[in-house]
C-alpha cells in the first residue's frame, strides 16, 4: 500500500495538469474571440469604406449632372466636373475622388473593327490606328521606332479584332500565344483594362508606362472621337499624333486654347496654327467638342481600412448619368 504522500503527490500533479490545460483552452479559445471580434471589425470598417465610395460616385453623377444643366453642348475644363482632386473629411477618415474626361485620350479599343463595318468605317478606324503609331514615335521611346510602333498596332489589332487572322508581319494569333510557356488565347474582343497590355505580344512595361497617360480604354466601344476641349495641355505628343504635325505647332494650338475651350471644332481649326496645314476632314472628325465618357477614380478611408473603386459614367440623354463599369483597386 502506496504512503498517503505519494497519494496526495500524484493528485496535486494530476490537478496542476488540468489547471495548464484549462488555461491554455482558455488561452486559444480568448485569442479565436479576438481574432474573430478584429475580423468581424475588418469587415465592417472596410464595408463603411466601400459605402463610403459609393457616395462619392453618387455624387460625382450630381456634379456631372449640375455641370451640363449649365452647359449642355460643351465640356471644358472650366466647369464643375473639372475641379481635379479633392478630398473631404468624413467621420473616421476621409473620400478623395478625381473626374477626368476619357475622351481627352486616345481609345484604345478604336483600333478594333467589326465585321459589319468594314467597308463605311475602314477609314476612321485606320486614323486611330494611325494616331496610335504616331504617337508611339512621337514620344520617343527608347526601342521604339516607327518599325516596333507598327509591330505593337499590329499585335493590338489581332488581339481586338473578331478574326483568327493575322492582320500584318507584327500581329500575334491563337497559334502565337498558344506556344507561350503559359498558354493563353488572344481576347478577340475590346480590351477591359490597360493592364491586359501586359499580355499582347510587343509591349513591355516600359512602354505601357509611357503610352498609359495618352490612352485609355472605352468599355465595349470602338468609339474615336477626342475632345479637344480637355486635351491636357502637356500631351501635345496627343495631337500631333491625331492630326501629324510637328511639336511647336501643337504647342502653340493647345497654349492658343482658352480656358472654356471651343464652342465648335469649326473654331478649333480655324486657329492660324493650323490653316497652314492640309488637315482632312476625315482627321477632323476625329475631334468633338463635347464628351460622354468619364472615369472617377476613388479612394475612401474608415478606420484603418481603405477602399479604391474606379467608375466609368457615360452621358445618356437628358444629361442622365450611367455607370457602364467598376473596378475594385488601384490603377
Amino acid at each position: 500500500m502506496k504512503p498517503l504522500s505519494a497519494v496526495k503527490g500524484v493528485a496535486l500533479i494530476s490537478v496542476m495538469l488540468i489547471v495548464a490545460l484549462s488555461s491554455i483552452l482558455a488561452t486559444q479559445m480568448t485569442a479565436r474571440l479576438i481574432l474573430q471580434m478584429q475580423r468581424a471589425d475588418n469587415i465592417s470598417s472596410n464595408q463603411q469604406a466601400y459605402w463610403y465610395a459609393m457616395s462619392a460616385e453618387a455624387f460625382a453623377k450630381r456634379v456631372l449632372i449640375t455641370s451640363f444643366e449649365q452647359e449642355d453642348k460643351v465640356t471644358n475644363l472650366e466647369q464643375p466636373w473639372a475641379q481635379g482632386e479633392n478630398t473631404y473629411p468624413v467621420e473616421f477618415g476621409e473620400i478623395t475622388g478625381e473626374i477626368t474626361d476619357l475622351q481627352a485620350c486616345l481609345n484604345l479599343n478604336a483600333l478594333r473593327m467589326e465585321k459589319n463595318q468594314e467597308g463605311q468605317d475602314r477609314s476612321k478606324k485606320l486614323l486611330a490606328r494611325t494616331a496610335f503609331e504616331e504617337l508611339l514615335t512621337a514620344l520617343n521611346l527608347e526601342n521604339v521606332s516607327q518599325f516596333e510602333a507598327e509591330y505593337m498596332a499590329d499585335a493590338l489589332t489581332d488581339w481586338l479584332d473578331e478574326n483568327g487572322g493575322i492582320a500584318s508581319a507584327g500581329g500575334a494569333e491563337d497559334n502565337d500565344y498558344s506556344a507561350k510557356e503559359f498558354a493563353y488565347l488572344p481576347a478577340n474582343h475590346y480590351l477591359a483594362s490597360l493592364k491586359e497590355l501586359r499580355i499582347i505580344e510587343h509591349f513591355s512595361i516600359k512602354t505601357i508606362n509611357a503610352i498609359k497617360e495618352y490612352v485609355c480604354v472605352l468599355p465595349n466601344t470602338n468609339l474615336h472621337k477626342i475632345n479637344i476641349n480637355t486635351v491636357n495641355a502637356e500631351h501635345v505628343e496627343l495631337l500631333m499624333a491625331l492630326l501629324v504635325i510637328p511639336r511647336d505647332v501643337a504647342e502653340q494650338v493647345l497654349s492658343a486654347r482658352e480656358s472654356e475651350g471651343f464652342s465648335t471644332t469649326d473654331d478649333f481649326f480655324k486657329l492660324p496654327e493650323l490653316t497652314k496645314y492640309k488637315i482632312t476632314d476625315e482627321q477632323k472628325e476625329q475631334f468633338v467638342v463635347d464628351s460622354e465618357y468619364f472615369k472617377l477614380k476613388t479612394t475612401a478611408s474608415f478606420n484603418n481600412s481603405y477602399f479604391s473603386l474606379n467608375s466609368i459614367m457615360k452621358v445618356a440623354e437628358n444629361n442622365q448619368i450611367n455607370v457602364i463599369s467598376r473596378t475594385i483597386g488601384r490603377d
